[in-house]
């Protein structure tokens, strides 16, 4: 019987079976480069917002405290967006006729909210309390960065389940004592690993359910 194919076929049939698993594995490379990407994640994005608000300048410059815009971060699960009168208390009388403060005037004179852009948007089917957070230890700047330096508010972690539960399986990296939780500035001690592992106890963290299912997913 006479031979359907060249020999040379042999060679073309390696070359595309390997060709193709390689460009499948760049593929798949590429999907998960793509994936992790700031352009996906946000990291490092900062919307556009009506005003640009530096926390920089606020935090950093002025000295003000967490609290006095976020004022329902440790009773609620919500941090709070400040309300125009809480910007109203400093800028009616400081940069009162700046124009980029113009929609803040406007929307004290209006009644009509600010439209911020949310930077740390989680997706519908996830429930996030701040006030459980901070009464465990965990520090603003874990999950919302240096924002003392950011001239722009940007996402300063993926806030994507892997990243939740590298804290939920071990607590103890991450905790600090309650007192340093609005302390931008906090560098984790040496023996954070034995200092963790006490607060833990102390602030009664549930170590055997934080990572079960309903405690994200409600």
């Amino acid at each position: 019987m006479a031979q359907l194919f060249p020999r040379s076929f042999n060679s073309l049939s390696r070359f595309t079976i390997y060709g193709g698993l390689a460009f499948l594995a760049f593929a798949v490379w590429m999907a998960i480069d793509i994936y992790d990407s700031n352009y996906v994640t946000g990291v490092r994005v900062a919307p556009t917002q009506p005003v640009p608000f530096s926390h920089k300048h606020h935090v950093s410059d002025d000295g003000i405290d967490c609290r006095y815009c976020h004022t329902t971060v440790e009773i609620s699960n919500f941090a709070g967006i400040p309300s125009t009168e809480t910007c109203m208390t400093c800028h009616s009388e400081l940069f009162k006729n700046s124009e980029m403060l113009e929609p803040v005037r406007s929307s004290y004179q209006t009644n009509q909210s600010i439209q911020w852009q949310r930077v740390h948007l989680l997706a519908d089917y996830v429930y996030f309390n701040h006030s459980i957070h901070i009464s465990k230890g965990i520090g603003c700047s874990y999950c919302h960065g240096a924002v003392q330096t950011m001239p722009l508010t940007w996402r300063a972690s993926t806030l994507r389940m892997d990243w939740c539960l590298d804290c939920h399986r071990a607590p103890q990296k991450y905790i600090r004592p309650r007192e340093e939780v609005f302390n931008m500035g906090w560098i984790p001690p040496g023996n954070q690993l034995e200092l963790g592992s006490r607060l833990v106890k102390e602030y009664n963290v549930a170590t055997t359910r934080i990572t079960d299912c309903f405690t994200c997913h409600r």
